[in-house]
């Protein structure tokens, strides 16, 4: 694992991005078997890292026996190429780390394809690097043309599949455009839940809503968005929208296949920011989901900080919590504490509930009917 500081900051921010990467890692079923530090000012445009520090990488993975390089940066494809063929080990930067554990996380259709295009974005300019195998992607697209390398047919085959998974999930697109029109007809409440991957998103959702939304202590344990209806004291039925976890630095290609998914959150009424209030570094996971919210137009929404993990805090730190950010409301979704109180700043955000609007509802508060599930 090379970590690397490109901007000469404390060893503080290195330490905390090995963490960072070590977690990943472990969320991609990957054992972590040595690292190397590394401050580098001016990357190197072909290397990233000087030749110095190369050897070095060389040397250590060879003692560790490792079989793959994983960087805490992005690699243009041809910085991961130079460096595969000069260690012989295939260099996975960032993005690609975090796609591999998209890749495994995607249960629903959905999801597949977005990660899928996330994925076909991402390798169709590595091609030729070390480990991009074509057959993984889906083969049977097409064939090779006369006079044909096999590098461009196999780029012309991704190509193909791009466009396809597209239009597939500009299908996506209408089809949540049309729920969300049934919703507003219908005056359903949209509350999404969004926060930093790990913060407890789903096991809120499941706290507010019986919904049993799969639950696990590992970074983006849930990427396939789930709504779930409760009601607000009978006077309104709110639908809880859990999504996918969002993390330092997105990689914009996963905003960009998110698309359609990210726009439940850019389109939704309320937004629920979840923050672990136990997380050593909770500030910065803040600022991390703001900035997504930024990029995708939904900072200005109506929005409630849950400072959530409050079982995890002694009386000390949760004064101090509650001390840097009054406007949260402490809770523990794992032990339904503080989720009173949470309903009360819920509801009084929600408008009465307008005149006939209950028509038509579903007989069951705790799950939204079934073309509103996630």
């Amino acid at each position: 694992m090379v970590i690397v500081d490109v901007e000469c900051r404390s060893k503080t921010f290195l330490e905390e991005s090995l963490e960072e990467m070590r977690e990943l890692a472990s969320s991609a079923a990957t054992q972590v078997v040595g690292h190397v530090f590394a401050k580098i000012p001016s990357p190197s445009p072909s290397h990233f890292v000087r030749e110095g520090k190369l050897a070095e990488i060389a040397t250590k993975a060879k003692e560790a026996r490792a079989n793959i390089l994983y960087f805490n940066v992005d690699l243009t494809p041809g910085q991961a190429r130079n460096i595969e063929r000069e260690i012989k080990l295939r260099a996975v930067d960032r993005t690609g780390l975090i796609l591999e554990i998209f890749g495994r996380r995607a249960k629903s259709s959905e999801g597949k394809l977005q990660v899928e295009l996330a994925r076909l974005n991402y390798i169709l300019p590595r091609l030729g690097g070390l480990g991009v195998v074509l057959s993984r992607l889906g083969g049977g697209i097409g064939t090779r043309g006369p006079g044909e390398t096999e590098l461009e047919s196999d780029r012309r085959k991704i190509r193909k599949r791009i466009q396809r998974v597209k239009e597939e999930l500009e299908k996506v697109g209408r089809h949540r455009e049309l729920l969300r029109s049934g919703r507003k007809k219908k005056h359903y409440l949209t509350a999404a839940i969004v926060g930093y991957t790990n913060s407890g998103k789903s096991t809120l959702l499941n706290a507010l809503t019986g919904a049993g939304a799969y639950v696990a202590d590992q970074l983006f344990a849930t990427l396939d968005p789930k709504t779930r209806m409760q009601n607000l004291s009978g006077r309104r039925d709110v639908l809880f929208i859990d999504t996918v976890g969002f993390i330092r630095h997105l990689p914009h290609t996963l905003v960009e296949a998110f698309h359609a998914t990210l726009e439940e959150v850019a389109q939704a009424d309320v937004l629920l920011h979840v923050l672990d209030a136990s997380h050593p570094h909770a500030s910065a996971c803040r600022e991390a989901v703001e900035g997504v919210l930024s990029e995708i137009h939904a900072l200005g929404k109506p929005q409630i900080l849950v400072l959530n993990k409050s079982d995890l805090l002694n009386e000390e730190a949760s004064r101090e919590v509650q001390s840097r950010w009054p406007e949260g409301v402490l809770i523990s979704a794992k032990n339904g504490l503080g989720l009173e109180g949470l309903l009360a700043r819920l509801e009084a955000l929600v408008p009465e509930h307008p005149s006939g609007a209950a028509a038509g509802l579903p007989e069951s508060a705790g799950q939204a009917p079934e073309a509103f599930q996630g």
